[in-house]
C-alpha cells in the first residue's frame, strides 16, 4: 500500500485499497472505457469525503494531482464513473434514507442509495420519484443528480432535476455547501464569507453579470444537457441557488453528499397500449396522433429490434399477433396514467377512434399482467440483441440525442445511408414524449477496426443530430467519451463560459479530470476497452 493510502486509511472513518483486484475493477464503468485508478476509497460519512478533498487539494497545491471520481453504482455510460487518481464509491456505506416526509411529499437520503431501493420505499406511502432512468434497478440517486438522468416518464414528469429539493455537496477544498435559493439579501451576506464558499458565490454573480446576454441566447433551449446548468442559477429578482449548476455537473464541481427530493403521489393501473404499425409513413402519422393526447409514455421500437430479439429466443405475444395480421415496420408503446377508471375509458375510446380507419393493430390492457407484456416491448435489454455465440455486442454509445419532432423523417432517411455506408443496421427507437432517440449497432468489439468504427458511428451521429437542429446530450450527460464530439457543436463563447464555471468551482483541476473536458480523441481510443461485452451491463441499456 502507497503511503498516500495509508495515510488516509489512518484518518478515514472508511477503508482504502490499492490492492490491483479491486482497481481493475473499477476501471470500467457500464461504458466501452477503462482506466485503472490509483486507489479506491469507501467514505463511511461526509467527513470523509471532505478529509479526501482537503487531501487533494493541497497535494495539488505542491504540485502533485490525486483526481478524485465520485462513483455509484458505476452504471454511467459515459466514462463519468472512472478515472484515474482515487475512486470515492458512494454506495458502499452512504446509502441511508434518513426520512420521509409524507405530508410535503420529501425525501432525504444519502447518495448512494440506489434510485430503486429509494421507490420502493416510498412507494409504501403511496410516493415515487418519477424520472427513474432505465439502470434505476442498480443507479444511485447521487449517480441519477450527477447526470440530470432521465427515463421513459420524463416527457410528462421532467428529468431527475426537477425533482431535486436543496444538495448538500463538499467543495473541491473539502468545505460543505448547502444549495438552496438564497434571497438577494441572503446572497451578500453569501459573498462577503471569506472562505471558499464566498468566493464561489461571489465569481458565480460575476460570471453570470458579465455573460447575460450570452445566458439569455441558450435559456430558450432546455433539451441540451451539455456542460452546466447555468441559467436556472439567477433569477430576476436577484436571488441565487447553485443546485442546477451540480446537477449533470458528474462530480466535476464537487461531491454530493446529501439529498433533499421532491417525490409525487404513484398512480395505480394505468392505461397500458400498444400499436403496431406496418411502415414508417404510417408510424409518423401514428407518433403525432399519440402526442396529442398527452400520453405519461410513448416509446418507439423499431421492429428489426424485435425481430432480432425473437430470432435470439425472446417471446412477445403482442408482436407475434400483429405479424400475423400485417408487415410490422414499428410499434408504439404507450401509457395514461389517469387516475380514474372513467378516464381511461375516455383515453380508450380516443385511441380507437385515432386508428379506427388506419393499418394498424392496437391493444389496450389496463390488468397488470397484461400490461407488464407490452411494456415488455419497449424495454428490450442490450442481451435479448446479441447471439449466444459469437463475439458481437450492442455497446450503448448511440443514445440520448435530441431531435426535433418535425425532423424525425429526415433524421431517419439521414440514418439509412450511414447503415449503407457503415454496412451496419442501426434500427431508431426512442422516447416520443421527449424526442430523444437511441440504435445500438452490433458490432464486435474486440476487433480494432470495429472499436473505431463505433467512433465514427458516434462522431456521424452528433453531425447528424446536430445537422437536423438536435442536440447530441439530450438525455443524461456527456461524461468522458461524448464531450469531444458535442463541444464542437457549440459556440466558442458557451464553451469558455462552462470552463469558467469549472475553474471556480475546482482551480486546482482535481474533480473528475477528463469528464465535461474537450480531450483529444486520440486518448479516448486508447482507453477503449477491448475486453468489453454486455455481460455485467447489458440489463442497463434498455431500449427505453
Amino acid at each position: 500500500m502507497s503511503k498516500v493510502a495509508q495515510y488516509l486509511n489512518e484518518h478515514l472513518l472508511g477503508e482504502v485499497t490499492t490492492n490491483d483486484h479491486v482497481r481493475r475493477r473499477y476501471a470500467t464503468d457500464a461504458s466501452i472505457l477503462t482506466i485503472v485508478p490509483d486507489m479506491v476509497i469507501y467514505p463511511r460519512a461526509t467527513s470523509d469525503l471532505r478529509k479526501v478533498a482537503r487531501f487533494s487539494w493541497q497535494l495539488a497545491e505542491k504540485g502533485h494531482k490525486l483526481p478524485i471520481t465520485p462513483r455509484g453504482a458505476g452504471s454511467d455510460l459515459t466514462g463519468g464513473a472512472i478515472g484515474s487518481g482515487v475512486i470515492v464509491d458512494m454506495s458502499a456505506h452512504m446509502n441511508t434514507i434518513f426520512e420521509i416526509d409524507h405530508k410535503q411529499k420529501l425525501v432525504r437520503v444519502q447518495p448512494g442509495v440506489s434510485f430503486n431501493e429509494l421507490n420502493q420505499s416510498l412507494r409504501l406511502q403511496n410516493l415515487y420519484i418519477p424520472s427513474y432512468p432505465a439502470s434505476h434497478t442498480v443507479s444511485t440517486i447521487g449517480g441519477a443528480i450527477a447526470n440530470n438522468a432521465s427515463g421513459v416518464l420524463s416527457g410528462k414528469y421532467g428529468s431527475t432535476q426537477r425533482w431535486v429539493k436543496q444538495l448538500e455537496v463538499v467543495l473541491s477544498n473539502g468545505e460543505v455547501l448547502q444549495s438552496g435559493r438564497l434571497s438577494k439579501r441572503d446572497l451578500q451576506k453569501k459573498k462577503g464569507l471569506q472562505t471558499f464558499e464566498g468566493e464561489i458565490y461571489r465569481n458565480i454573480d460575476n460570471l453570470i453579470t458579465d455573460n447575460s446576454e450570452l445566458i439569455d441566447s441558450i435559456a430558450y433551449d432546455i433539451r441540451d444537457n451539455a456542460g452546466y446548468n447555468i441559467v436556472d442559477v439567477k433569477r430576476r429578482d436577484g436571488s441565487i441557488d447553485l443546485t442546477p449548476l451540480f446537477i449533470g455537473a458528474q462530480g466535476t464541481l464537487g461531491v454530493i453528499s446529501e439529498v433533499i427530493m421532491h417525490a409525487e403521489p404513484v398512480s395505480e393501473a394505468p392505461l397500458v397500449g400498444a400499436i403496431a404499425f406496418p411502415d414508417y409513413e404510417s408510424t409518423r402519422d401514428g407518433m403525432d396522433s399519440l402526442r396529442s393526447l398527452d400520453p405519461t409514455v410513448l416509446e418507439l421500437v423499431d421492429a428489426r429490434v424485435l425481430k432480432t430479439a425473437t430470432d435470439n429466443g425472446n417471446h412477445y405475444p403482442f408482436y407475434t399477433d400483429a405479424l400475423e395480421r400485417d408487415e410490422v415496420a414499428a410499434v408504439i408503446v404507450f401509457e395514461f396514467d389517469e387516475h380514474s377508471s372513467r378516464a381511461k375509458k375516455k383515453i380508450g375510446k380516443k385511441v380507437a377512434k385515432l386508428f379506427d380507419q388506419q393499418p394498424a393493430y392496437v391493444v389496450l390492457e389496463e390488468k397488470p399482467a397484461k400490461a407488464a407484456d407490452l411494456r415488455a416491448l419497449a424495454s428490450i435489454t442490450s442481451l435479448a440483441l446479441i447471439p449466444d455465440k459469437g463475439d458481437v455486442c450492442a455497446p450503448i454509445v448511440l443514445d440520448g440525442a435530441y431531435v426535433p419532432p418535425e425532423r424525425f423523417e429526415d433524421f431517419g432517411k439521414a440514418l439509412a445511408k450511414l447503415e449503407t455506408k457503415y454496412h451496419v443496421e442501426l434500427p431508431l427507437c426512442g422516447h416520443l414524449t421527449q424526442s430523444v432517440y437511441h440504435t445500438r449497432p452490433l458490432v464486435d468489439f474486440k476487433k480494432p477496426s470495429e472499436r473505431q468504427k463505433v467512433l465514427k458511428l458516434l462522431a456521424e451521429w452528433s453531425t447528424l443530430v446536430s445537422a437536423h437542429g438536435g442536440h447530441l446530450i439530450g438525455e443524461s450527460a456527456e461524461g468522458r467519451l461524448k464531450s469531444i464530439f458535442a463541444y464542437k457543436e457549440l459556440e466558442d463563447s458557451v464553451l469558455q463560459m462552462f470552463m469558467a464555471i469549472r475553474e471556480v468551482f475546482d482551480p486546482m483541476g482535481i474533480m473528475n479530470t477528463g469528464v465535461k473536458q474537450a480531450g483529444e480523441l486520440k486518448k479516448l481510443v486508447d482507453e477503449l476497452r477491448p475486453d468489453y461485452n454486455d455481460s455485467l451491463y447489458g440489463y442497463i441499456g434498455k431500449m427505453d
